[in-house]
């Protein structure tokens, strides 16, 4: 079954350029990763600090797989970036 994971990013005030920068850095990974259907970054309308990255995929599975591609010291990058810790979760049709 396909699922839908949405990504919470809060960024630092004076990083959010940056953050955007790193995270749009890091979709064209996870949408050349086996069963991805989808993958979109988007800025809250009205906090620039706020980022969602919204991904589709055919299941859990692929997406745990796609996410140990992003090398670790890759995603060291973006701690000095953030606010407070992502957030993230799964989602299935209704």
């Amino acid at each position: 079954m396909a699922i839908t994971r949405i990504n919470e990013f809060r960024a630092v005030p004076t990083k959010s350029d940056a953050l955007r920068e790193f995270l749009s850095s890091v979709i064209a990974t996870i949408k050349e990763s086996p069963g991805c259907l989808a993958c979109d970054l988007f800025i809250d309308h009205e906090d620039n600090t706020r980022f969602a990255i919204v991904e589709s995929w055919e299941d859990v599975a692929a997406h745990r797989s796609a996410a140990t591609r992003i090398p670790p010291a890759k995603l060291a990058e973006v701690q000095p970036l953030l606010a407070e810790p992502p957030k993230g979760r799964y989602y299935q049709p209704a």
